[in-house]
């Protein structure tokens, strides 16, 4: 039977597990709903930087961080909305402001083990981003899958656009002995701002690598870890546009983040996903680690 737990540590820390398939998440409400660790067969699967995390003031650089409501950042981190201006840092405010639990529930159905999280719009946010929102985040655990559905709720009296995405740390020791199923011909390097034609490969030896996939042509990636025997795939709905793989030398994470649209789309309007007054767009994301695979 699944299990949830609440800790007391420097943050209340909710743990659901499974003890049938050896697997469990941990999540950090009020440090921005962030998932901290996943682990399948009792191995880890996230990379997270511990010394971060006890700095209040930093951004979490491991688990997977919420990004909403852009994903990436914007030129001079500005965008203009009905010919007004306004200031959004890099992949937006909800990786940073508490979460509320508003619904848990475990049971012998793996499928009933879940946790639901809330994020609302307040005074503060209104000064960036000019809408009346409710975020919803539920994480499911299901074996060795975990799976995110999504709500977003559009409180104003007038259209809410916005991106979201993910940002999961997988842990790798070995990066030479990853291999990649994404789907995808080509990708769109950040640093050098140029297309490049993709074939199944990353060096590796560059010091940082950050690149997006735009023209997909399937709803799955999948990362092969020979080293650990752990094939990772990400499953992702319709609302999702683009990939986006970064990784930086020496550090022993990469990641593989599901975005509903590329940078600057607040900007550009590329792939901005939309939402009517009164309405709730829902999607979602899941997570598959095999190993032996």
């Amino acid at each position: 039977m699944c299990a949830l737990q609440v800790e007391q540590r420097q943050y209340k820390t909710y743990i659901l597990t499974d003890p049938t398939n050896q697997s469990r998440i941990e999540i950090l409400p009020e440090k921005g709903g962030i998932v901290t660790s996943w682990k399948v067969d009792d191995r880890e699967i996230f990379y997270l930087d511990a010394e971060r995390l006890t700095h209040p003031e930093l951004s979490v650089r491991g688990g997977i961080p919420i990004l909403f409501p852009i994903c990436g950042n914007l030129p001079d981190n500005a965008y203009t909305h009905n010919g007004q201006p306004y200031t959004l840092k890099q992949h937006g405010f909800a990786r940073d402001l508490p979460w509320q639990v508003v619904e848990s529930s475990t049971s012998d159905a793996a499928s009933d083990s879940s946790i639901t999280l809330t994020l609302s719009s307040s005074t503060e946010t209104l000064k960036s981003y000019p809408f009346e929102f409710e975020v919803a985040f539920t994480y499911e655990l299901h074996g060795n899958v975990l799976t995110i559905r999504q709500q977003y709720t559009n409180h104003s009296a007038v259209m809410m656009p916005f991106v979201s995405g993910l940002h999961p740390y997988f842990s790798i020791e070995d990066k030479s002995k990853l291999r990649f199923e994404i789907p995808a011909t080509q990708y769109w390097d950040h640093k050098a701002l140029v297309n490049k034609a993709y074939f199944g490969s990353f060096d590796f030896e560059l010091d940082e690598i950050d690149i997006g996939f735009k023209e997909l042509s399937g709803a799955a990636a999948t990362a092969i870890d020979l080293d650990r025997q752990l094939r990772m795939t990400l499953t992702y709905d319709s609302s999702y546009s683009t990939v986006v793989f970064w990784t930086v030398k020496g550090k022993d994470f990469y990641c593989i983040e599901p975005w509903t649209a590329p940078r600057n789309a607040l900007n550009t309007g590329e792939h901005l996903l939309t939402i009517q007054p009164g309405a709730t767009l829902e999607m979602s994301v899941s997570m598959t680690a095999d190993f032996g695979k």
